[in-house]
């Protein structure tokens, strides 16, 4: 004799108070760093001072200069550069060694910069940051750029693209401002994409790493 709709119902109930806990067990809280995928290698900027950094440049550019017998190389400049090259050899830096791998470290730092942890892809997670409103639709937002601090892409350069998610919510928010934190919470997609952030002095295209389809977008609480 065939079980009724009704006879099943409460063990369905069961089945769904099962679920639940299930399906709530599959979501991950993230922090920055967890979109952070490891590209490890051995970069010889990272031991040198700002001070010396600004020293290396001045005689980066000077030699640029030379090498391109530009009219525009002072003799002021000359100087600057002599001065930074004494300074930097008195301290043991190895300034040609450096200077002759600058295109190699600069790749491999744009290779982490994009490096995803493709693992995240189609993952409900629950993450916090800052909002930067991207879309509007009856003034709520429907579409930000969810950053690590406060002024990333305005008051500061972007962050790399594996620290910058794209959201969208379908119903929108109510925008909270740049300078508060929320917890976004909702499906993540690794894929990279390039949006346009509009500022007061114009426009900037923003490479993002990661976009997210938001279910709950609510004001951060520890």
């Amino acid at each position: 004799m065939k079980k009724s709709f009704v006879n099943l119902f409460p063990t369905l109930l069961f089945v769904v108070a099962l679920a639940v806990p299930a399906v709530a067990a599959q979501m991950q809280q993230l922090g920055w760093e967890d979109l952070l995928k490891k590209v490890e290698f051995e970069d010889p900027f990272e031991a040198l001072t700002q001070e010396q950094l600004y020293q290396l440049g001045t005689v980066a550019r000077v030699r640029a200069l030379q090498d391109r017998k530009s009219k525009t190389l002072s003799a002021s400049m000359r100087k600057d550069a002599e001065e930074a090259e004494t300074v930097l050899q008195a301290a043991g830096i190895d300034i040609n060694g450096l200077l002759s791998r600058r295109e190699e470290i600069k790749e491999l730092r744009r290779q982490r910069a994009y490096a995803v942890v493709d693992d995240l892809d189609g993952q409900q997670i629950r993450m916090p940051g800052y909002a930067l409103p991207l879309e509007y639709s009856d003034k709520k937002v429907t579409e930000f750029l969810l950053v690590p601090w406060v002024g990333a892409c305005i008051h500061t350069p972007p962050p790399p693209p594996n620290q910058i998610v794209f959201v969208k919510v379908t119903q929108g928010i109510e925008n909270r401002g740049r300078f508060t934190p929320v917890w976004v919470t909702g499906e993540m997609t690794v894929k990279a994409a390039k949006k346009k952030l509009f500022l007061v002095d114009g426009s900037s295209g923003i490479d993002v790493g990661y976009s997210l389809e938001a279910s709950q977008v609510e004001t951060y609480k520890k």
